[in-house]
């Protein structure tokens, strides 16, 4: 699959400032800011916005997983490669997993965002919780055997209907070993036109996300006219101190996971700043999904890599969503003077491992898995979340933020196990000399 339509060379000339994506949306960022301050009534009507902008993304987003991963693993060839890659992957992410979910325990005992506030649970309102408990019971449901069989879609069309990423990825994965399977002139013709459909829905969301600033308009001016800043002042401590936690995260323990791969993780924060800006803005990693996929195959990823753990990441490897988990969980262990047990500590941390795994394409996603982790821990009282959900946005920038470059670093760290990144090309790339621009295709 061809990473982008323009192949950059060392001369190529920088658009003009105001021609820029990067420029345009941190543009959309100060308006936002600015008409949520100054007309709170008037923008939050702007939210359509950013509705408007995360369905087109959305509608989108099922059809492109599915092309991908089929073509990922039909081009890699050797199907024992493909497993390969895919075991490396899903025991990196574990390994990520557990460290995220362990920091945000420590970060939360040692800080105690929760201590003093003193919350009577009985004074809490749980009316707004309705539905995301009903998606936390229907998650949980069964437990581990109800999570492993939701994996297994209806119908391929019915998760990509819903655009369930974990039940597509699943379906994808079938489909691409079976294509690799069958191989010879039937298989070549399939995977021909799987890459053509690709090659076009890439293009699609090439002209999407040209309107990513409209997005962040809406999206922006909408939190702030309708939660202000003074309302949110007794949770602030606990935004401040999980944009911290994602932070060391990022710089610390993905900081030297990259420079083992021989690379700077403030270079490539840099390299990816576009996506990462739309990411802040509509606090989703969708949004970026394509753009990703082909400037880790422009810094010398190869796309069977590219194609294999990015989509899988997605559903797998949600390392700030992580961190927030067990952060959130003591912090309402905190804030209602709950007791916590080295046990019930376990417990929590065992019970995060799986539901983590069920946040991707799941309505108000962050809520729901809490949810379901609370209904496992029945020490904490699970109406402590409403003590969250009015900095559930702020949160999610973060969140969407944390697990985008936790997925990205994940792919290059692959890459580099599997030999399969052009060391060269990433460091003419991440050093400025090659310029990358992968919304013109």
């Amino acid at each position: 699959m061809t990473a982008a339509t323009i192949t950059p060379t060392a001369t190529s000339v920088r658009p003009p400032l105001y021609k820029s994506l990067f420029a345009q949306v941190i543009a959309a960022l100060a308006l936002g800011i600015a008409l949520g301050v100054a007309t709170p009534d008037f923008a939050i009507g702007l939210k359509v916005f950013s509705d408007a902008f995360l369905k087109l993304i959305s509608m989108i987003v099922g059809p492109i997983v599915f092309c991908v991963v089929v073509h990922g693993i039909a081009g890699a060839g050797d199907l024992r490669k493909v497993g390969r890659v895919g075991v490396k992957a899903l025991v990196y992410f574990e390994v990520m997993t557990t460290i995220a979910l362990a920091l945000g325990l420590a970060t939360a005992f040692i800080f105690g965002p929760g201590h003093g506030m003193n919350i009577d649970t009985a004074t809490l309102d749980g009316k707004a919780l309705g539905a995301f408990a009903d998606n936390a019971h229907k998650l949980q449901g069964g437990g581990v055997g109800s999570f492993l069989l939701n994996i297994i879609p209806t119908t391929s069309i019915d998760a990509l209907a819903r655009n369930d990423v974990l039940q597509v990825l699943f379906f994808a994965i079938i489909f691409g070993v079976s294509l690799a399977l069958v191989g010879g002139e039937k298989g070549e013709k399939v995977t021909s036109m799987i890459d053509a459909i690709a090659t076009v829905l890439f293009k699609a969301m090439g002209l999407i996300v040209r309107v990513a600033p409209l997005g962040v308009l809406g999206a922006v001016a909408y939190t702030v006219g309708k939660y202000g800043v003074g309302s949110l002042r007794q949770l602030l401590s606990l935004v401040l101190l999980f944009y911290v936690s994602v932070a060391v995260f990022v710089l610390g323990v993905l900081g030297l996971v990259m420079r083992a791969a021989g690379l700077n993780i403030l270079k490539f924060l840099a390299y990816l700043r576009e996506e990462l800006t739309i990411v802040l803005g509509t606090a989703s990693s969708d949004a970026v999904l394509p753009q990703i996929m082909r400037k880790l195959e422009r810094l010398g990823v190869k796309d069977s890599v590219v194609g294999l753990v990015v989509p899988t990441g997605y559903s797998f490897n949600l390392d700030a969503f992580s961190i927030y988990l067990t952060l959130a969980v003591v912090f309402i262990a905190q804030a209602t003077n709950t007791p916590l047990s080295f046990g019930d500590l376990l417990l929590v941390l065992g019970i995060s491992l799986v539901t983590s795994k069920g946040a991707h394409g799941v309505p108000g996603s962050a809520i729901v898995i809490l949810a379901a982790t609370l209904n496992a821990v029945p020490a904490i009282p699970a109406i402590g979340l409403v003590l969250v959900l009015s900095v559930d946005w702020f949160v999610g920038m973060a969140r969407a933020l944390g697990n985008l470059v936790g997925n990205c670093v994940a792919t290059v760290v692959i890459g580099t196990w599997e030999g399969d990144l052009d060391r060269e090309q990433a460091e003419r790339v991440l050093n400025g000399k090659e310029i990358v621009d992968v919304t013109a295709g």
